[in-house]
């Protein structure tokens, strides 16, 4: 299949980051666009915006006629998130039209450049973000599909220039693990942050998270190079040059790693030398580490120390990754999309480094029951990190209640100095009881939608 022989593209859950980032891609590029999704949100709108016909009821009448009068020249993408009995669906599979996974079609665009795939449980939005913008600040003519939107360019995906050879075009792609996408990608260089246990609803068991691990790195070029974080174990799943680095030790590492002012500044030593005081405007001791990776790879496709150095200070990060919604001398709230124990814990590790002197209240929303009931020890340990935990209840996304499964898992084991249960409908109030100086939100759900007023009321008090 090549993507030349379509003129139609509809998109079955468009308003997903990663969908929405392929349907930019097409539309740029003068295919014609429309989809369907279940809720319509602010990215909905903004692909409505750009041309793209959008409809979010289930309703094959609502496909747009010359998509459906022309299916040999349709190409239908679809979310795994999507369930087998959705009426477009069940309409598009029985009459004969192309259907294919998001990751699948990454893997066909990617595959005509020189691919950069980040791969981990956790940092992998951040760091691709990090290699696309060090990149396209250094002007390498770079493509990116990211699982975030980012703050320098207020999209999630990048688009090149116009090349004779795309070969010579770099495309950054995060390489997402869940429902073993990245396994559509044969990179040229690639790095992996971390392999811990996580989507266990997909793959049941830990080990056979690693072992998808191991078959992506086994895809890299022979002739590439994959930075991997130091202690993993997949020096010897791939044939390609292997390069490790972390916060102080490793092929790749930081050195004089300090907070000034509220900023993390730090010194990347490389084979061959340091590209010294590197300051963060995205403050965060994984956020230094995700910039060491991000810097290897920048070094290895040729860019200079001091255009790394420029980048790495003019980042301004991914929303929802450490994203300060309010600053000021009397009230900070910082936003978090972390979703993973270890995330958590990087997170508040981090808030806790620059303020220091302040306590930290932090409203928690679980994501998924089976997450929640796979790792809710780990959640409970990381979140006693915070002075004061307001947890809420679980956010369902793709999944049914599972009976015996609920907030309370992680509450009872929670060993701050103070901890609370809420729903979303109380939590306004019970900040307003609680007066905090320092309140951080954290969760992949919908806790984003509370940010504006919880906003005004750090303000009023």
């Amino acid at each position: 299949m090549t993507l030349d022989q379509f003129k139609y593209v509809y998109f079955l859950g468009i308003g997903g980051i990663g969908m929405s980032a392929l349907a930019r891609w097409f539309r740029v590029n003068g295919y014609e666009v429309a989809g369907y999704d279940k809720t319509p949100t602010a990215l909905t709108s903004a692909l409505q915006a750009e041309g793209m016909a959008i409809h979010f009821v289930e309703d094959v009448e609502q496909i747009p006629t010359a998509f459906r009068e022309n299916r040999d020249k349709t190409l239908v993408i679809y979310t795994p998130a999507v369930p087998r009995t959705h009426q477009e669906y069940i309409y598009l599979t029985e009459n004969g039209f192309v259907l294919q996974k998001r990751s699948q079609v990454l893997g066909l665009l990617a595959g005509q450049m020189k691919t950069v795939g980040v791969a981990g449980t956790h940092g992998k939005t951040t760091t691709s973000s990090m290699v696309a913008h060090i990149l396209r600040h250094s002007g390498v003519n770079c493509a990116a599909f990211l699982g975030g939107i980012t703050n320098n360019y207020g999209t999630n995906f990048l688009l090149n220039e116009p090349a004779d050879e795309l070969r010579s075009v770099v495309c950054v792609v995060e390489a997402d693990e869940f429902d073993r996408s990245f396994l559509t990608l044969f990179p040229n260089l690639a790095i992996v942050t971390s392999t811990d246990a996580d989507h266990l609803d997909i793959y049941g068991a830990h080990e056979a998270v690693l072992e998808s691990f191991a078959r992506f790195v086994s895809q890299i070029e022979p002739e590439g190079t994959l930075f991997m974080k130091q202690g993993l174990l997949l020096a010897d799943k791939t044939k390609a040059q292997v390069q490790e680095y972390s916060l102080q030790e490793g092929d790749y590492h930081g050195q004089n790693i300090r907070v000034e002012n509220a900023v993390f500044k730090f010194d990347l030593v490389y084979p061959g030398g340091i590209i010294n005081d590197i300051e963060l405007i995205v403050p965060g001791f994984h956020n230094v580490e995700n910039a060491i990776a991000a810097g290897a790879v920048a070094l290895k496709l040729g860019v200079g120390a001091e255009a790394i150095r420029a980048a790495l200070n003019s980042y301004t990060g991914v929303r929802r990754r450490f994203e300060y919604v309010l600053k000021t001398d009397d009230a900070i709230l910082i936003d978090d999309y972390a979703h993973h124990p270890a995330e958590v814990k990087a997170f508040l590790t981090s808030v806790k480094a620059l303020y220091p002197d302040r306590e930290v209240t932090a409203i928690f929303q679980p994501h998924l029951f089976s997450r929640t009931r796979d790792f809710a020890e780990g959640f409970a340990e990381s979140l006693s990190i915070a002075d004061n935990v307001i947890l809420l209840d679980i956010y369902p996304a793709r999944e049914l209640p599972i009976e015996g499964v609920s907030s309370e898992l992680i509450f009872r084991d929670i060993r701050s100095k103070k901890k609370q249960q809420s729903t979303k409908a109380e939590l306004l109030d019970v900040v307003r009881e609680t007066k905090p100086s320092l309140l951080v939100t954290i969760g992949a759900g919908d806790i984003d939608q509370l940010l504006p007023a919880l906003k005004s009321v750090l303000k009023d008090q």
